[in-house]
């Protein structure tokens, strides 16, 4: 009797007990992320049909994203070194990120994008050390590694990979000893002497293995060209067998081809130093450069420091300024959306799209052209970098 009262008791709990199937749970949850994945991807498929249908949407982020750390450089064994997670350099005080100027856009397309700028001082103040510093549009300016002020402004070059830095000179004798580091100091190295530290200044390949430099004849004069194999551990060089009476030398993006000035004349040359074309156009006492700041990843394009006839040809010095971004096969000027500004400086970056700095009434602003000339955005340069200049944009 209590046996058979016990079961009917225990029957009616179970009639009120209301089951949860775990599966269908499940189930349920997964459908809703797959309607939500299948949301975005349709949303993503409309902007481009409207794109394909020449309709333009505007989108405007309610708030800028919080600055992201920057990446301190490590050097590694392998030629085609893979960055790694390390910590990073804080940044100065006064660094502040400016904000997008009025009519200008501080969103990209998602297949041309602003690189990593690099700076160093602007003027060279004898006996003061000069920062390098790194900035992204949207993120806080990061204070780098100190360098001798003439070094810092006349010779300092980043690595492609923006990791490294190589410099000419050390201390208050400003010599002629050629060193490489991390762009936040550490592991610095000296690599060579007797290094020319003004006409030809160290030139990364893009790989970011070698730097082509030149070296001081003992008692003065210039010597040869070399490949330093920065990577080797015997610091291995390879010299070229011609001899140019060339400066400044850049690289394109595709390793192919060498820009340099020749008494106000532009050449190019390939890697392994031998001649391939002059630009046209150039000639003495009609117009000449003997500055040039970046050279396009297939070498068709060059930004330099372009002077007329009659105009002072400047010192040998080098300088990163440029007024004019030519066609090297023409010699024809390419024309740059300004907005009526003055142009002060260019980058080519590896996808074809330039990094374009203007003078604004306030100091600076950056802005980012596509391959065709067209304006993608343009950003304000913080005020702390008011002073400085760039010395490279790093994809």
């Amino acid at each position: 009797m209590n046996d058979q009262r016990l079961r009917l008791d225990l029957t009616a709990l179970a009639d009120e007990v209301t089951s949860v199937d775990l599966r269908d749970r499940t189930l349920r949850t997964s459908r809703r992320l797959g309607i939500q994945r299948a949301v975005a991807t349709s949303a993503a498929a409309l902007v481009l049909i409207a794109a394909a249908a020449g309709t333009a949407f505007a989108i405007r982020p309610d708030q800028s994203p919080p600055p992201l750390p920057a990446d301190t450089p490590s050097v590694t064994a392998s030629p085609s070194p893979t960055p790694t997670p390390t910590p990073t350099p804080s940044g100065s005080a006064g660094d502040t990120p400016g904000a997008p100027p009025s009519g200008g856009s501080s969103t990209n397309t998602p297949t041309v994008q602003f690189g990593k700028l690099f700076y160093g001082p602007a003027i060279n103040l004898i006996g003061e050390n000069g920062n390098l510093r790194s900035w992204r549009p949207g993120e806080n300016p990061v204070r780098l590694m100190s360098l001798p002020h003439s070094a810092a402004t006349l010779n300092a070059n980043v690595s492609p990979d923006g990791r490294r830095v190589a410099w000419v000179g050390e201390g208050a004798d400003d010599s002629d000893d050629l060193y490489i580091a991390n762009v936040d100091g550490s592991n610095k190295q000296k690599m060579r002497s007797e290094v020319d530290p003004y006409c030809v200044t160290p030139a990364w390949s893009p790989d970011g293995r070698q730097l082509l430099f030149r070296e001081n004849l003992p008692g003065g004069g210039s010597g040869r060209f070399g490949l330093l194999d920065t990577r080797s551990e015997k610091k291995t060089v390879r010299w070229w067998r011609t001899e140019p009476s060339a400066c400044h030398a850049v690289w394109s993006a595709d390793g192919k081809t060498i820009a340099m000035t020749e008494d106000g004349l532009v050449t190019l040359f390939g890697a392994d130093g031998t001649k391939k074309r002059a630009v046209p156009g150039f000639a003495v006492g009609k117009m000449t450069s003997n500055d040039i700041a970046s050279l396009s990843s297939d070498g068709s394009r060059i930004a330099l420091l372009q002077k007329k006839p009659g105009e002072e040809a400047g010192d040998i010095a080098r300088e990163l300024s440029a007024n004019a971004v030519l066609d090297t096969r023409t010699g024809k000027q390419v024309t740059l959306p300004l907005g009526g500004r003055t142009l002060n400086q260019v980058y080519f970056q590896s996808d074809g799209s330039m990094v374009v700095r203007v003078k604004t009434s306030s100091g600076y602003a950056v802005l980012l052209v596509d391959e065709d000339g067209e304006k993608i955005s343009e950003t304000a340069e913080p005020a702390s970098l008011k002073n400085e200049q760039i010395l490279a944009v790093v994809d």
